[in-house]
């Protein structure tokens, strides 16, 4: 059974950095890219950046553009956030997952969640 769990979040002022990390277990197939999202109350869930299996391109939210960064570690098998020059805008539910189908920032399914984990940044 895969399981995704993510680690990291926390409070901070804006302008603050934080660094998500999600630790994926379990046998996966087919898995076209991993993605982090997140949510804040009474919004959709959004796709903040992706990273893709088979040639490691990374795609970003307008939003966070130039201020997070995805990587991936494979040898640990664990999936990493780095978020920089934080805005109170970012407060968030944030989550990983694994999709079976990517295009660019878009994730058509996903087969897999983590719990998430909270990222508040205050002003």
């Amino acid at each position: 059974q895969v399981q995704l769990v993510e680690s990291g979040g926390g409070s901070v002022q804006a302008g603050g950095s934080l660094r998500l990390s999600c630790a994926a277990s379990g046998y996966t197939t087919g898995i076209s890219c991993m993605g982090w999202f997140r949510q804040s109350p009474g919004k959709e869930r959004e796709a903040v950046a992706t990273i893709h299996s088979n040639t490691g391109n990374t795609y970003y939210a307008d939003s966070v553009k130039g201020r997070f960064t995805i990587s991936r570690e494979y040898a640990k098998n664990v999936l990493y956030l780095q978020m920089n020059s934080l805005k109170p805008e970012d407060t968030a539910m944030y989550y990983c997952a694994l999709v079976t189908l990517c295009s660019g920032l878009q994730t058509m399914n996903v087969r897999y969640w983590g719990q998430g984990t909270q990222v508040t940044v205050s002003s």
